[in-house]
């Protein structure tokens, strides 16, 4: 087997629970994400607020990966690709002054690419 066909298999695999476990990460995610827009928003202390990052760092690593491993054509649609913009428009969030904007923005595109019809959510960029 190749890093070619265990990235992208030929059909996309999957386990017991696998649906659960995916609805457990997001779910935990958001209770992150809150915390983490809490403290972008108002004044609070690292250590108020660190938790939250952590849930909201692992719980979107577990999605990616989870998601990667399911299929890695997750990585060339739309869905996987507006998810890695997050992760860079996030690293923007070091720059102070621009944290409360940057999370608007995230939360705009997490918004609209979660809503968007699944045309536009798995459009794949490729030959």
């Amino acid at each position: 087997m190749n890093i070619r066909t265990l990235i992208f298999p030929k059909q996309s695999r999957s386990f017991y629970g696998q649906r659960w476990a995916s609805i457990l990460f997001r779910s935990l995610h958001l209770i992150g994400i809150a915390g983490v827009g809490a403290a972008f928003l108002f004044d609070v202390s690292n250590e108020q607020w660190r938790p939250y990052m952590i849930i909201t760092v692992a719980s979107g690593s577990a999605m990616i990966l989870l998601e990667t491993w399911n299929n890695g054509i997750w990585l060339i649609q739309l869905r996987g690709l507006f998810t890695l913009l997050k992760l860079l428009i996030l690293s923007m969030t070091f720059f102070v002054g621009m944290q409360s904007y940057i999370l608007f923005v995230v939360i705009l595109i997490s918004g609209v690419m979660s809503h968007a019809p699944a045309r536009v959510r798995y459009y794949t960029f490729h030959n």
